[in-house]
């Protein structure tokens, strides 16, 4: 049962591991728009691409995150190996564009928080939206993608959904804040075991 597995690894190494990404979280949205900002980038970067391949690119490219002109992003995303480098700058630099207002967003409630994000920033949906939000500290969206849809499956919580809309999101999201409840996690927290249990890794 998903429950005890889950309880099972908190007895584990792995624990430490999550309670220190955790605090790295906490961290980075402590260090001002600028760092805050490029995870907004890494994010728009690993959606429909992978969360290591958005890791090297985002420690590539740094602050020039802010400073390079769209062409001259997409070309880094590019050398750099992104599947979609051209999209992807676009929307890291209409993002840019929105940064007084990403700020001030910022002091918004969490899920009102997301909502703002998903409607204003190109390239950010529920997924994306709460992956950022999540590392930069805040605990109570979930992170739903295909590796934690298929564990759900598989335990037999949820079936698999033909396409992840707003609704069908929300829905598993209540699912998983019932097993997070159950297993004393914050969402945050969660998702990071169920990585660990799908992937063997705890990135970010």
């Amino acid at each position: 049962m998903l429950i005890e597995k889950i309880k099972n690894l908190k007895k584990t190494k792995v624990r430490e591991l999550v309670d220190k990404r955790i605090r790295d979280f906490e961290m980075t949205g402590k260090q001002g728009i600028k760092r805050i900002f490029s995870e907004l980038c890494f994010c728009i970067l690993t959606a429909n691409y992978s969360a290591l391949g958005g890791i090297e690119i985002q420690r590539e490219i740094g602050d020039k995150f802010l400073t390079l002109s769209e062409k001259e992003l997409s070309e880094e995303l590019k050398k750099l190996g992104h599947r979609f480098p051209n999209k992807r700058a676009e929307f890291i630099v209409e993002a840019r564009k929105k940064l007084p207002l990403i700020e001030e967003a910022l002091k918004l409630p969490e899920l009102k928080l997301r909502e703002w994000l998903v409607k204003n920033i190109k390239g950010i949906g529920y997924k994306e939206a709460s992956h950022f939000m999540r590392n930069i500290g805040y605990k109570n969206a979930a992170i739903i993608d295909f590796h934690i849809i298929d564990l759900l499956v598989r335990e037999g919580i949820i079936k698999k959904p033909k396409t992840l809309t707003k609704k069908k999101y929300l829905e598993v999201e209540s699912e998983l804040k019932k097993i997070a409840d159950k297993t004393g996690l914050n969402l945050a927290e969660l998702d990071l075991y169920l990585w660990y249990m799908e992937t063997g890794k705890i990135l970010k």
